[in-house]
């Protein structure tokens, strides 16, 4: 019997598949991985069943209507001038608490426009009232 000589070739990495596989890891890795954007608005909420009180003196009430007009206090103002306005009662009693209102009707857009005022404005202590005018 003659024996047979076998030529040894070099093993190969098979590549056609190579794709598909990087292609599904990189669905993969898109599909479970998650971004953090902050939206939203930066609010510290008390914690549960904790209550306060609080002087009437310390409390500004700021009521917001359904057509967009504020309240501030006892007197109208627009919500551009709220900034200037806020700002100035916070320097005469710096403990001053702003307690915002909102009918329910009131859009979005003026709501948070007003958030947004009293942001500016370096108002640290607001209360966001839950009841509607």
């Amino acid at each position: 019997m003659a024996k047979k000589i076998r030529r040894f070739k070099g093993g190969s990495i098979p590549s056609s598949s190579l794709s598909d596989i990087a292609f599904l890891l990189l669905i993969f890795f898109l599909v479970t991985t998650t971004i953090d954007m902050d939206k939203g608005l930066g609010i510290v909420l008390p914690a549960e069943g904790e209550q306060v009180e609080i002087s009437k003196k310390n409390i500004l009430n700021c009521l917001i209507n359904s057509t967009g007009q504020v309240l501030l206090g006892d007197e109208p103002v627009k919500v551009g001038d709220l900034n200037r306005v806020i700002r100035q009662k916070l320097q005469a009693n710096d403990k001053l608490i702003i307690s915002v209102k909102a009918h329910e009707k009131t859009k979005y857009k003026d709501y948070i426009a007003v958030i947004d005022q009293l942001k500016i404005a370096n108002a640290t202590r607001i209360s966001i009232a839950e009841t509607s005018l």
